[in-house]
């Protein structure tokens, strides 16, 4: 089965829908494949997307997006130290 990537409002989006037809007396298992992912899915989203809302979604991604910006520019920061020690350690 393809494996499809799901943006995190797509997430939450879909955990709404399967609160929404658990509270009209679906099972969860039933519900999560009628919005197209299994009961496994679900759960793991839910712990980890359960309690956000839409809003705090999409805060969620601008700081994973920056988080992985920053953490390139220290690594380049580092490569570049490394360089320059191992340049002095040298006698010209």
């Amino acid at each position: 089965m393809a494996v499809k990537k799901c943006s995190v409002e797509q997430i939450i989006a879909k955990l709404r829908e399967i609160e929404k037809l658990t509270a009209q007396g679906m099972t969860i298992p039933m519900a999560a494949k009628k919005v197209g992912v299994t009961d496994q899915t679900f759960y793991r989203w839910r712990t980890r997307y359960g309690a956000l809302k839409e809003v705090e979604a999409r805060r969620l991604v601008l700081l994973e997006q920056e988080n992985s910006r920053l953490k390139r520019i220290v690594g380049e920061q580092a490569l570049d130290n490394s360089m320059l020690k191992d340049l002095n350690k040298r006698k010209w």
